[in-house]
Protein backbone atom coordinates (compact mmCIF):
# COMPACT_ATOMS: atom_id res chain seq x y z
CA UNK A 1 0.00 0.00 0.00
CA UNK A 2 1.46 3.12 -1.18
CA UNK A 3 2.36 6.40 1.73
CA UNK A 4 -0.13 8.44 -0.72
CA UNK A 5 -2.94 6.18 1.37
CA UNK A 6 -1.88 6.83 4.35
CA UNK A 7 -3.78 10.39 6.02
CA UNK A 8 -2.27 10.62 9.37
CA UNK A 9 0.36 9.25 11.19
CA UNK A 10 2.28 9.68 14.53
CA UNK A 11 3.70 7.43 17.09
CA UNK A 12 0.47 5.92 18.15
CA UNK A 13 -1.98 5.77 15.24
CA UNK A 14 -2.45 5.15 11.25
CA UNK A 15 -5.25 6.43 9.51
CA UNK A 16 -5.48 4.75 5.96
CA UNK A 17 -8.07 5.75 3.13
CA UNK A 18 -8.69 1.68 2.30
CA UNK A 19 -9.86 0.92 -1.18
CA UNK A 20 -12.92 -0.55 -2.04
CA UNK A 21 -12.35 -3.87 -2.69
CA UNK A 22 -10.03 -4.44 0.13
CA UNK A 23 -10.76 -6.22 3.05
CA UNK A 24 -10.29 -5.69 6.19
CA UNK A 25 -10.31 -9.16 8.05
CA UNK A 26 -8.36 -12.33 5.72
CA UNK A 27 -11.38 -13.50 3.60
CA UNK A 28 -12.30 -17.24 3.48
CA UNK A 29 -11.45 -17.04 -0.28
CA UNK A 30 -7.86 -16.36 0.55
CA UNK A 31 -8.27 -13.33 -1.14
CA UNK A 32 -5.60 -9.83 -0.91
CA UNK A 33 -6.69 -8.13 2.54
CA UNK A 34 -5.71 -5.50 4.68
CA UNK A 35 -3.20 -7.95 6.56
CA UNK A 36 -0.76 -8.31 3.30
CA UNK A 37 -0.33 -4.78 3.63
CA UNK A 38 0.71 -4.56 7.25
CA UNK A 39 4.09 -4.67 7.00
CA UNK A 40 4.77 -2.14 4.52
CA UNK A 41 2.68 0.39 6.91
CA UNK A 42 5.07 -0.05 9.54
CA UNK A 43 6.96 3.13 8.90
CA UNK A 44 10.08 2.21 10.95
CA UNK A 45 8.50 0.34 14.04
CA UNK A 46 9.32 -3.10 14.27
CA UNK A 47 5.34 -3.95 15.11
CA UNK A 48 2.71 -4.17 12.75
CA UNK A 49 -0.20 -1.55 12.84
CA UNK A 50 -3.31 -3.35 13.95
CA UNK A 51 -6.81 -2.36 12.16
CA UNK A 52 -8.87 -1.04 15.16
CA UNK A 53 -12.58 -0.78 14.12
CA UNK A 54 -13.58 -2.39 10.73
CA UNK A 55 -15.15 -1.62 7.07
CA UNK A 56 -16.84 -3.56 5.02
CA UNK A 57 -15.29 -4.80 1.68
CA UNK A 58 -16.41 -2.46 -0.65
CA UNK A 59 -16.51 0.69 1.06
CA UNK A 60 -13.51 3.02 1.19
CA UNK A 61 -11.84 5.59 3.28
CA UNK A 62 -10.58 6.33 6.72
CA UNK A 63 -9.31 3.47 8.32
CA UNK A 64 -7.73 4.13 11.65
CA UNK A 65 -4.68 1.83 12.71
CA UNK A 66 -2.86 1.32 16.31
CA UNK A 67 0.31 1.32 16.42
CA UNK A 68 1.04 -0.27 20.00
CA UNK A 69 -1.14 -2.32 22.38
CA UNK A 70 -1.63 0.43 24.88
CA UNK A 71 -2.97 3.26 22.35
CA UNK A 72 -5.08 -0.16 20.62
CA UNK A 73 -7.06 -0.53 23.94
CA UNK A 74 -7.27 3.54 24.33
CA UNK A 75 -8.97 3.66 20.86
CA UNK A 76 -11.25 1.04 21.02
CA UNK A 77 -12.38 2.19 24.50
CA UNK A 78 -12.94 5.61 22.56
CA UNK A 79 -14.84 3.76 19.72
CA UNK A 80 -17.11 1.96 22.27
CA UNK A 81 -17.69 5.06 24.18
CA UNK A 82 -19.19 7.33 21.35
CA UNK A 83 -16.48 9.26 21.44
CA UNK A 84 -15.07 8.90 17.53
CA UNK A 85 -16.75 11.18 14.79
CA UNK A 86 -17.12 9.34 11.86
CA UNK A 87 -18.48 11.06 8.13
CA UNK A 88 -20.24 8.99 5.28
CA UNK A 89 -20.40 9.85 1.91
CA UNK A 90 -23.37 7.67 0.06
CA UNK A 91 -24.82 7.97 -3.00
CA UNK A 92 -28.41 6.42 -3.10
CA UNK A 93 -30.31 4.98 -5.59
CA UNK A 94 -33.02 7.31 -5.35
CA UNK A 95 -34.35 10.73 -4.35
CA UNK A 96 -34.02 11.73 -0.71
CA UNK A 97 -34.86 15.58 1.00
CA UNK A 98 -34.09 16.88 3.70
CA UNK A 99 -32.54 15.40 6.84
CA UNK A 100 -32.60 13.54 10.81
CA UNK A 101 -31.61 10.95 12.70
CA UNK A 102 -32.46 7.42 11.65
CA UNK A 103 -33.02 5.25 15.13
CA UNK A 104 -33.53 1.62 13.93
CA UNK A 105 -31.79 -0.89 15.60
CA UNK A 106 -30.20 -3.87 14.09
CA UNK A 107 -29.95 -7.82 14.27
CA UNK A 108 -27.71 -10.62 12.32
CA UNK A 109 -30.47 -13.46 10.61
CA UNK A 110 -28.96 -16.08 8.37
CA UNK A 111 -30.66 -18.02 6.01
CA UNK A 112 -28.73 -21.26 3.82
CA UNK A 113 -29.98 -19.78 0.89
CA UNK A 114 -29.02 -16.12 1.47
CA UNK A 115 -26.26 -15.82 3.99
CA UNK A 116 -26.13 -13.19 6.80
CA UNK A 117 -27.37 -9.99 7.00
CA UNK A 118 -28.38 -7.06 9.17
CA UNK A 119 -32.35 -6.39 9.44
CA UNK A 120 -34.25 -3.47 11.47
CA UNK A 121 -35.78 -5.63 14.98
CA UNK A 122 -36.83 -3.43 18.03
CA UNK A 123 -34.97 -6.31 20.18
CA UNK A 124 -31.58 -5.84 18.13
CA UNK A 125 -29.02 -3.63 19.12
CA UNK A 126 -29.49 0.10 19.14
CA UNK A 127 -28.03 1.82 16.05
CA UNK A 128 -28.40 5.63 15.61
CA UNK A 129 -27.60 7.77 12.63
CA UNK A 130 -27.56 11.34 11.63
CA UNK A 131 -28.24 12.08 7.74
CA UNK A 132 -28.20 15.14 5.63
CA UNK A 133 -29.33 14.89 1.91
CA UNK A 134 -26.42 17.03 -0.27
CA UNK A 135 -27.14 17.11 -4.32
CA UNK A 136 -29.62 15.05 -6.64
CA UNK A 137 -28.52 14.11 -9.90
CA UNK A 138 -29.97 11.94 -12.64
CA UNK A 139 -31.99 10.25 -9.86
CA UNK A 140 -29.87 9.64 -7.28
CA UNK A 141 -29.10 11.32 -4.59
CA UNK A 142 -25.43 12.30 -2.64
CA UNK A 143 -26.53 11.86 1.49
CA UNK A 144 -24.15 12.78 4.24
CA UNK A 145 -24.32 10.23 7.33
CA UNK A 146 -23.07 10.72 10.76
CA UNK A 147 -23.31 7.12 12.44
CA UNK A 148 -23.55 7.61 16.61
CA UNK A 149 -22.85 3.75 16.60
CA UNK A 150 -21.08 1.10 15.00
CA UNK A 151 -23.08 -1.75 14.00
CA UNK A 152 -22.21 -3.82 11.40
CA UNK A 153 -23.63 -2.46 7.64
CA UNK A 154 -25.41 0.44 9.74
CA UNK A 155 -25.49 3.24 6.88
CA UNK A 156 -26.25 0.38 4.07
CA UNK A 157 -29.70 -0.76 6.11
CA UNK A 158 -30.55 2.66 7.55
CA UNK A 159 -30.71 4.06 4.47
CA UNK A 160 -32.65 1.23 2.59
CA UNK A 161 -34.58 0.81 5.79
CA UNK A 162 -34.38 3.63 7.31
CA UNK A 163 -34.75 6.10 3.98
CA UNK A 164 -36.06 3.79 1.95
CA UNK A 165 -33.29 4.36 -0.52
CA UNK A 166 -30.52 1.70 -1.15
CA UNK A 167 -26.65 2.42 -1.58
CA UNK A 168 -26.06 2.32 -5.20
CA UNK A 169 -24.25 -0.74 -6.13
CA UNK A 170 -25.11 -2.18 -2.30
CA UNK A 171 -25.55 -6.04 -3.55
CA UNK A 172 -27.11 -6.94 0.04
CA UNK A 173 -29.56 -4.13 0.24
CA UNK A 174 -29.90 -2.98 -2.82
CA UNK A 175 -28.76 -4.02 -6.40
CA UNK A 176 -24.95 -4.60 -7.96
CA UNK A 177 -23.54 -1.98 -9.98
CA UNK A 178 -20.55 -1.45 -12.22
CA UNK A 179 -18.95 1.09 -10.39
CA UNK A 180 -19.32 -1.01 -7.25
CA UNK A 181 -20.33 0.79 -3.64
CA UNK A 182 -20.64 4.01 -3.33
CA UNK A 183 -20.17 4.27 0.29
CA UNK A 184 -16.89 6.07 1.76
CA UNK A 185 -16.20 6.99 5.56
CA UNK A 186 -14.76 10.87 4.32
CA UNK A 187 -13.42 11.94 7.67
CA UNK A 188 -12.85 10.53 11.15
CA UNK A 189 -11.95 12.22 14.22
CA UNK A 190 -11.05 10.80 17.73
CA UNK A 191 -10.33 13.07 20.74
CA UNK A 192 -7.20 12.04 23.11
CA UNK A 193 -7.37 13.85 26.15
CA UNK A 194 -4.66 16.31 26.78
CA UNK A 195 -3.16 15.67 23.18
CA UNK A 196 -4.27 16.70 19.94
CA UNK A 197 -7.24 14.83 18.41
CA UNK A 198 -6.53 12.39 15.58
CA UNK A 199 -8.08 14.04 12.16
CA UNK A 200 -8.23 12.49 8.88
CA UNK A 201 -9.88 13.28 5.86
CA UNK A 202 -10.12 10.89 2.46
CA UNK A 203 -10.81 12.28 -0.64
CA UNK A 204 -13.93 11.29 -2.63
CA UNK A 205 -13.10 8.34 -4.77
CA UNK A 206 -13.46 8.42 -8.35
CA UNK A 207 -16.21 5.72 -8.48
CA UNK A 208 -18.60 8.26 -7.15
CA UNK A 209 -18.72 10.27 -10.89
CA UNK A 210 -19.71 13.11 -10.91
CA UNK A 211 -20.27 13.51 -7.32
CA UNK A 212 -16.90 13.70 -6.65
CA UNK A 213 -16.55 16.98 -7.68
Amino acid sequence: MHGDRVLFIDGEALVIDKPAGLPVDPPRDGAISLENHLDSLRFGFQRWPQPVHRLDRDTSGCLLLSRNPKAHARFQQAFEGGLVEKRYLAVLDGLVEGEGVIDLALAKVSTRETGWRMVPDTNGKAARSGWRAIRQEGGRTLVEFRPETGRTHQIRVHAAAGLGVAVVGDPVYGRADAAGMLLHAADLKIGRGAKDPIVASAPVPERFGTFAA
